[in-house]
């Protein structure tokens, strides 16, 4: 005989069981994830990771000032001398790993400390090298991200809004966005977000060689296009011959931007400490294959940069197209991206930092959450405070300078 109120009760029994598992299984997610976040480090970060990561560690700012440099030493020399740059920042890292694998020793401060027999000045150089970055990286975010936003508002609605305080954005962000990634206790969890740095860059590379043949050379006086009229006079038909060889002045700064350029090496140890399955041939892949497609991404921009300049580029790429597509919706959206990009870096630059800290202060003693979200909420806010109140950036490496 059926029981029609127990199938009532039994049915509200099954959905309510179904119900629930369906509003819990988010907060299982959730603890889930917390629990990856603080298991063993001996899991380790996957290849794909690493590479991101080295790569987001490499690319950062710098590719907007390197057609600039191949406008000073010419296609052939460029081409070789950013070759001999990135040859020597593969073999600088194989060297590292090499004394790495022979003192047995994953960490510059251990290494500096055994071969210097100095332990607190080494630990405070890579320290101060990633405040310098960091700071950096910060300044450009607050000078350069209200003029972003105002961008892509109407000229009428750019006021005394919120947003045009640079100071209140980066505070913001700081709190929002770099806070929480860099309270991550491993590094290996920034390859997600290192991953969309790295699009952002390809974006902006295949926006450059886009641009190439949207921007007609040479270019007349005062043109005036859909956007506003032109402030950009290369008229002669010799400005638009590419050379080969450049040998000037100024020549001798484009080297220095190079080295800079795949400048990354505080973060590679932290990265090789994670790796999974960590070997010497295995870190040295990751870095190869890092140092190539920056490489690639780096000589791509630089070379249609130039060909749609050519001497009349800047050091800055993006300010050559503002002048001549100043509301121009991808060179908008190109320079918004380069901005995420960069923000996106200063929390892998935080890791070596907070690293170099705690060896200097608590040697190799067992982490620790509070000493971690301590150190990270005391460097973050020392280098937001720098940001916020130097008013020029060249003060920022004048105050560090001083230490």
């Amino acid at each position: 005989i059926l029981d029609p109120m127990g199938q009532i009760v039994n049915h509200s029994h099954s959905l309510f069981q179904s119900s629930s598992r369906f509003l819990l299984q988010p907060f299982c997610f959730f603890f889930l994830f917390i629990q990856g976040l603080v298991q063993s480090r001996s899991t380790g970060a996957s290849f794909a990771s690493s590479v991101f990561n080295l790569m987001n560690a490499i690319m950062g700012s710098g590719i907007l000032g390197l057609a600039y440099a191949m406008a000073n030493t010419g296609i052939i020399s460029f081409c070789f001398l950013l070759m001999l740059v990135a040859c020597l920042a593969a073999y600088s890292i194989h060297l590292l790993l090499k004394l790495c694998d022979q003192t047995g020793v994953n960490s510059y401060e251990d290494l500096g400390g055994r071969a210097l027999q100095k332990p607190g000045q080494v630990s405070s150089f890579p320290m101060l090298l990633s405040f310098i970055t960091m700071s950096s990286y910060l300044f450009i975010l607050k000078s350069e991200l209200p003029a972003a936003i105002r961008s892509f508002l109407s000229p009428g609605e750019s006021g005394n809004a919120w947003y045009d305080d640079g100071r209140l954005l980066l505070v913001l962000i700081a709190v929002c966005i770099i806070l929480p990634l860099a309270m991550l206790p491993r590094i290996g969890f920034l390859g997600y977000t290192s991953s969309i740095s790295f699009l952002f860059m390809l974006y902006f590379a295949v926006v450059v060689v886009v641009k190439k043949w949207s921007i007609p050379c040479p270019l007349p006086h005062n043109t005036t296009t859909l956007y506003g009229t032109s402030k950009i006079s290369n008229v002669s038909e010799n400005d638009c011959t590419p050379k080969l060889f450049v040998v000037s002045i100024k020549s001798a700064y484009a080297i220095p931007t190079m080295a800079f350029s795949f400048l990354c090496h505080t973060a590679v140890l932290p990265i090789y400490c994670e790796l999974e399955r960590p070997t010497k041939p295995r870190m040295q892949k990751v870095a190869n294959i890092g140092i190539a497609l920056s490489f690639f991404l780096y000589f791509i921009s630089s070379l249609f940069g130039y060909l749609t300049f050519y001497n009349h580029v800047g050091t800055e790429l993006l300010l050559a197209y503002n002048s001549y597509l100043p509301r121009d919706i991808l060179v908008l959206t190109v320079r918004l991206a380069i901005l995420i990009s960069v923000l996106l870096t200063v929390p892998l630059i935080h890791f070596p930092a907070r690293k170099a800290v705690i060896s200097l202060l608590y040697g190799d003693q067992e982490f620790s959450w509070l000493i971690h979200v301590i150190l990270t909420v005391i460097l973050l806010s020392v280098v937001l405070l720098l940001a916020i109140f130097v008013p020029d950036i060249s003060s920022v490496f004048g105050v560090v300078g001083v230490f």
